[in-house]
């Protein structure tokens, strides 16, 4: 039947077990395959309606697919080793995941499907958007905090956010870091991030203040917010924003200089 086909593709898109996994994480992985089996059981028992809907009549609709990620969100672990990591986001209790993390070494390793969703944004806000875990990839890098990031580390970010962006169509505009989107709360990946070096291989965007004027009138809290920043606390705000673009610079106080960057954003952004 066409359905128990559809239940199997949809099996095969979610359930990816990497044969090449360690044997100390055989019982994660199993966990993993369990669980996605579940959410596919789910599928398979409400293979038209929803369990909760309350329309009387049903009209399905022929034009549908799979939810896909718009955003990916590029954290620091803020731990003392990848290892230290990977059990993090094996343990229930944590309550946190991420789809991606890359050591220091460069080595990838992917914890998650794509399509499905993680626990990494937490309480977030980027222009309208307010639940990023449902819409974004998150990549964790092994860093605490503090440290500079590798080369490797940052070679196969590269390659990771080259097959996102061409797999799932993402703009330039939606690589960003887990303290643009939660301002006050979060400050990774942490300034000595490469930013600058990202934009411009097409993931994130940069600024270019040559022959720049700032007008007057203009206003940065606002700039801020059309660039996606929530501005509810403007510190924090300002904050994030030097965090990502302005990184030698750890005050909360916007300058004549970064009224200019501010200006080539806005009109990047918008």
């Amino acid at each position: 039947m066409k359905y128990k086909f559809r239940v199997s593709l949809f099996l095969g898109i979610v359930i990816i077990i990497y044969s090449c996994s360690q044997a100390k994480y055989a019982a994660t992985n199993k966990s993993y395959k369990k669980q996605v089996k579940k959410y596919a059981k789910m599928l398979a028992e409400y293979p038209v309606k929803d369990s909760f809907t309350t329309a009387a009549e049903w009209v399905g609709t022929t034009n549908f697919s799979m939810r896909r990620p718009n955003y990916v969100i590029i954290h620091h672990t803020a731990q003392n080793s990848c290892e230290q990591t990977l059990k993090t986001f094996t343990l229930p209790r944590t309550q946190v995941s991420s789809h991606y993390v890359i050591c220091k070494d460069g080595t990838v390793h992917h914890m998650l499907n794509d399509l499905l969703r993680g626990h990494h944004a937490g309480v977030s806000k980027w222009g309208n958007a307010t639940d990023l875990n449902s819409s974004s990839i998150g990549i964790e890098i092994d860093n605490n905090g503090f440290e500079t990031f590798t080369e490797p580390q940052i070679n196969s970010l590269m390659e990771v956010l080259g097959k996102l962006k061409g797999a799932y169509n993402i703009p330039a505009a939606n690589f960003i870091g887990h303290a643009d989107i939660a301002p006050g709360r979060k400050v990774d990946p942490n300034r000595n991030f490469p930013w600058q070096k990202l934009a411009q291989k097409g993931f994130g965007l940069w600024y270019d203040t040559t022959n720049i004027s700032v007008p007057k009138d203009f206003n940065p809290v606002q700039a801020l917010r059309i660039i996606g920043y929530d501005v509810k606390n403007e510190k924090n705000a300002i904050q994030s924003f030097k965090i990502h673009f302005v990184q030698s610079d750890t005050t909360k106080i916007i300058n004549e200089s970064d009224k200019k960057i501010l200006l080539d954003l806005m009109k990047k952004y918008q």
